[in-house]
């Protein structure tokens, strides 16, 4: 069950989802990109730089199937969505956060990168799920670097849900809804609206 615009709900466009470690976020987000109609893109940001990355990334890719296109994308994510700008074109940027420590190790300018994208998401034609961790609901980092990265991403993720049409928080497997449409177990967005609270309440 896709969008239903005769039941009044704009397509989602750009989905945000949202979790911690293992928390189900990817698998919602390919679940909903699948369901789309068209091409499929995954956009990847991480890096096979150990055995056990390795065994990660081959896994993602034996999970999403045939009929998906992989770009690699560390550090120039950006390149990699301009590349696939069409209206038919669905996309799932894997994750954030990654692409966040790659910057940063990087020593790029990590505001403009973020501004680069929120650009890029203001207008591009494809359907577009992105992934990323929330870091910032566990103890205080004790060192600068750890701090640093847990601000930047904690701002980045802000940025995000800012532009994103839709925003999920996965935990333990089970979606929240945060902001747009209505969300169904499948990962996909019905057009049923959620009531309104009673004004005497």
């Amino acid at each position: 069950m896709g969008p239903n615009p005769e039941m009044g709900e704009p397509p989602v466009s750009r989905l945000f989802v949202i979790g911690g470690a293992r928390s189900g976020k990817s698998s919602f987000a390919e679940s909903w990109v699948t369901s789309r109609p068209g091409p499929k893109l995954y956009v990847a940001t991480a890096q096979a730089r150990d055995s056990e990355m390795a065994d990660r990334i081959a896994r993602h890719k034996e999970r999403r199937g045939a009929g998906w296109r992989t770009l690699e994308a560390p550090l120039d994510v950006v390149g990699a969505l301009s590349s696939y700008d069409s209206g038919g074109v669905s996309v799932l940027l894997d994750c954030l956060t990654l692409w966040l420590s790659n910057l940063m190790e990087a020593g790029h300018d990590i505001e403009k990168e973020v501004d680069r994208l929120c650009g890029h998401l203001a207008q591009t034609r494809a359907r577009v799920a992105i992934v990323s961790n929330e870091v910032g609901m566990g103890i205080v980092p004790d060192n600068e670097l750890a701090r640093r990265f847990r601000d930047e991403a904690g701002r980045l993720n802000q940025r995000m849900a800012k532009e994103s049409k839709a925003v999920v928080f996965m935990a333990s497997g089970l979606p929240l809804l945060m902001k747009g449409p209505a969300v169904i177990p499948e990962g996909r967005f019905s057009g049923v609206r959620r009531p309104r609270e009673r004004e005497d309440r």
